[in-house]
């Protein structure tokens, strides 16, 4: 009983472990995310929503997310909530946020947050304020080592909404293995209960034949044939979670300081894999090529770059008729000397001609308004040639539209 006690203490400190992580998420963030329950009240803000608004965490926890909402589009909040509330599917308006300073213009993409029944149980509202994007843009304009500062700025913020973005379904991953853990840890509570109260009737020294009818009453035979099925699925429980808090953390790296060699198969396995996860498409990924391809340069802005193809492919497949709903992520180290190759390729309808010399224009998009920047591409572009690569798109197929990402190969690891 010791043993499982320890255990028992073991898993809720990585629990402990994993909400401290979570919290520094929501601490760090830069864009504002709110998570609120059914009736609209906070229950979690980031550090950057806080200080936009003007009140500590521990005075917004429990107000209502409307009332931080200029007059005017209180509505359009309240119209975004019930739509959320009904489809169940992610929407995107423009709101005025209520702060000490006055009325500041934010992008707020509104989510719902669903148990294991597909139940709404509240809602996660993450918003980009707008002021601050139109401030670095005017920036971008003004000079050439201005543009330089701006760009590794709008990098950050791009992995840092991408995380953001992220977090409803990183919530959901969560949610099975804990709540799986959690539903253990009580049968083993029930099961340290019962055998408590039969050890002590031991040590009282109870006739056989009481203890013999105490067995049969308290079921101890099946409890302890529970007990071992109950210790493992808390353990792979616990497990799933320990791996995606890996990925998580991974994910959330810094992506700067010195180049350095680094396994491009599996940083592109972890940023598809988290797009994947953040997507309602039934998307296949087939990995080809390489099973460790080795690249010199910063994995985690390598990474973004991954992101921003994998998320764009996965978008252009959204709601166009294919049979088969899949994506190709290819290495190579044997097509070039000296270089590493990693090519993105999906079925979607493909890039037009007439829109195939502007794909990496900055602010160029062909996506609905409030569903995309512009940036992603013309940000991993800039990315590549600080890598001393490239980012090219490869000559229209049949298939629809494929990517190349060329950097210089690293040594082995």
């Amino acid at each position: 009983m010791i043993d499982y006690q320890e255990q028992l203490e073991a898993r809720n400190a990585e629990m402990l472990q994993l909400r401290s992580f979570l919290s520094s998420v929501m601490a760090s963030i830069s864009d504002y995310l709110v998570v609120t329950s059914k009736d609209r009240s906070m229950a979690e803000v980031s550090a950057s929503f806080s200080a936009v608004v003007g009140l500590t965490p521990d005075q917004l926890i429990g107000c209502d997310i409307v009332d931080f909402v200029t007059e005017e589009h209180k509505q359009i909040l309240l119209d975004g909530l019930a739509e959320v509330g009904a489809l169940k599917q992610e929407v995107t308006f423009e709101a005025n946020l209520r702060t000490p300073s006055g009325a500041e213009p934010v992008e707020f993409k509104l989510a719902p947050r669903l148990d294991k029944r597909r139940r709404v149980t509240g809602f996660v509202l993450t918003g980009r304020p707008l002021g601050v994007l139109r401030r670095a843009f005017s920036k971008l304009e003004q000079s050439h080592e201005d543009l330089k500062q701006a760009q590794m700025q709008l990098v950050r913020n791009e992995k840092l909404a991408s995380l953001g973005r992220l977090l409803a379904g990183v919530a959901h991953e969560l949610n099975n293995p804990i709540s799986f853990v959690y539903a253990n840890t009580h049968a083993l509570e029930k099961y340290l209960d019962r055998f408590e109260t039969y050890f002590d009737q031991v040590q009282a020294g109870a006739a056989r034949e009481d203890l013999i009818e105490l067995r049969k009453t308290l079921k101890l035979d099946r409890d302890l044939r529970n007990l071992r099925t109950a210790i493992e699925g808390a353990r792979d429980g616990s497990e799933r979670v320990r791996s995606i808090v890996e990925d998580l953390r991974r994910l959330s790296a810094d992506g700067s300081g010195d180049f350095a060699p680094f396994d491009l198969t599996d940083t592109a396995r972890v940023a598809a894999e988290w797009v994947k996860r953040g997507t309602k498409s039934e998307i296949r990924i087939m990995f080809k090529g390489e099973a460790r391809c080795i690249a010199l340069g910063r994995p985690g802005h390598v990474q973004q770059v991954v992101m921003n193809l994998v998320q764009n492919a996965v978008d252009a497949m959204n709601g166009y008729e294919t049979l088969d709903n899949t994506l190709e992520i290819t290495m190579d180290l044997t097509y070039c000397e000296g270089r590493a190759m990693l090519t993105v390729c999906d079925n979607g309808p493909g890039i037009a001609d007439e829109l195939r010399s502007a794909i990496f224009d900055p602010f160029f998009t062909t996506k609905p308004v409030g569903d995309g920047t512009g940036l992603g591409l013309s940000i991993s572009h800039k990315i590549a040639e600080e890598h001393g690569g490239t980012l090219t798109l490869l000559p229209q197929t049949e298939r629809g539209a494929c990517f190349r990402l060329d950097l210089p190969r690293g040594e082995t690891l």
